[in-house]
């Protein structure tokens, strides 16, 4: 393109004098268009503005889903062990109410017989747990990913804690239910524990364990949850059943009429385990009852708390 120049003349009507002005064409063209374009550049580069701006706004918004998305799995977590711990929290509460008369029995065993269902756990480390809390306490937590960490660790050392409790609670559950706490029959008294006058030879004796009175054919309940150790025909005791209860404890049920048991059973509580008779070295129907810690024999009154029920 030929560079076209003009002269443009400029008259000052008051003292005639001419000015002369050459003017390019290309560099007027050129400054118009500047002029034209400069609107439409601004608007680009505000356009390329806005476009990286909108995108660093999705990056950070994607950033943010995916770090509210981890905050609500970490949340669902703490919820679901919290959740956890107060359904383990109010089953330890409700299973560690003993019946108070099982309590009161139980607390009459002898001390070996406790402490079996006291003893053989250790509690875990408490380091860690006593670190966490220590760290939450006083160590600056600068993102929601360390309060959440600590957190984990505190519910994490209290569910380890809690499982510990809970064995304890079953163990006290399990000696509890193998007191034999329910009297096996019911009836009166006839003879006591120890020293006594022997109802057949009228002599002193030693009485391993005590008499109950009653008709004939009454009934012979568990007193407490047992395996069936012995059935059968043992000398003076006649028709015997021996329980194991676990915990060194078993009880001993003579002189019965026939049995309701077989060696290796299981019985819970209040199950009949025979009926009372006349077998063995007895002068009437009654039952022989005796209970016994370790081999070492117990006055049964000692742990009588309940009527025969079952």
């Amino acid at each position: 393109m030929v560079d076209r120049r003009y002269t443009v003349v400029i008259a000052d009507r008051s003292s005639g004098a001419l000015r002369h002005l050459r003017v390019s064409l290309r560099q007027t063209l050129i400054g118009v268009g500047a002029v034209l374009a400069l609107p439409i550049l601004i608007g680009l580069g505000a356009k390329w503005s806005a476009r990286v701006e909108i995108d660093h706004l999705r990056t950070a918004n994607s950033l943010l889903q995916a770090e509210n998305g981890s905050y609500r799995a970490a949340t669902g977590q703490l919820t679901a062990q919290i959740q956890s711990l107060d359904g383990v929290i109010n089953d330890l509460g409700t299973r560690a109410a003993l019946d108070p008369e099982e309590a009161s029995a139980m607390q009459k065993l002898p001390a070996v017989v406790r402490s079996r269902a006291a003893g053989g756990s250790v509690l875990p480390d408490a380091s860690v747990l006593d670190m966490a809390k220590l760290q939450l306490a006083m160590a600056p937590l600068s993102t929601p990913e360390d309060t959440f960490g600590v957190l984990r660790d505190l519910l994490g050392g209290l569910e380890n804690r809690l499982r510990y409790v809970r064995h304890d609670v079953e163990r006290k559950e399990a000696l509890a239910a193998a007191t034999p706490s329910i009297w096996p029959v019911p009836g009166w008294l006839s003879g006591s524990f120890g020293r006594r006058t022997d109802p057949i030879t009228g002599q002193p004796a030693y009485h391993p364990g005590i008499d109950i009175s009653t008709d004939k054919g009454t009934p012979v309940y568990a007193t407490a949850d047992a395996t069936v150790e012995v059935a059968s025909y043992t000398g003076d005791y006649g028709n015997l059943v021996v329980l194991r209860h676990g915990f060194g404890l078993a009880t001993r049920y003579g002189h019965l009429n026939k049995f309701a048991v077989k060696v290796g059973q299981t019985v819970k509580r209040g199950a009949v385990i025979g009926y009372v008779g006349t077998t063995g070295r007895t002068t009437g129907p009654h039952l022989h009852y005796e209970v016994l810690a370790n081999g070492q024999l117990l006055n049964p009154l000692r742990l009588l708390t309940q009527p025969a029920t079952r």
